[in-house]
């Protein structure tokens, strides 16, 4: 399933194009609910699915910062990892899943 190009963001790494939102629901990441993760897809042929699961929560917890920000270089390096990982984006298949710690 492609991303709307309305609700995704551009991102360029390595001199490929990508698409990326963040997911704060369930679906996204199956690791542990309620955390939050993004989903990355090439923008020139939306093939595999990239999954991304940051191991942080969704909610705000007393005294902690907002944990749904995600930034740029974030995701760049999720997709760096999970090209070194296996992950083809241009080939189709079933989403490629990645977590990564919560630092």
């Amino acid at each position: 399933m492609a991303l709307a190009k309305k609700s995704s963001r551009r991102i360029v790494v390595d001199d490929v194009e990508y698409r990326w939102r963040v997911r704060r629901n369930d679906r996204c990441c199956e690791y542990h609910l309620g955390t939050l993760g993004y989903v990355v897809e090439e923008a020139a042929r939306p093939g595999t699915l990239l999954v991304v699961d940051t191991g942080r929560p969704t909610v705000m917890a007393p005294g902690r910062a907002r944990a749904e920000l995600v930034l740029p270089r974030e995701v760049a390096a999720g997709v760096r990892a999970a090209r070194s990982n296996g992950w083809t984006p241009d080939a189709d298949g079933s989403p490629f899943r990645l977590r990564v710690s919560a630092a």
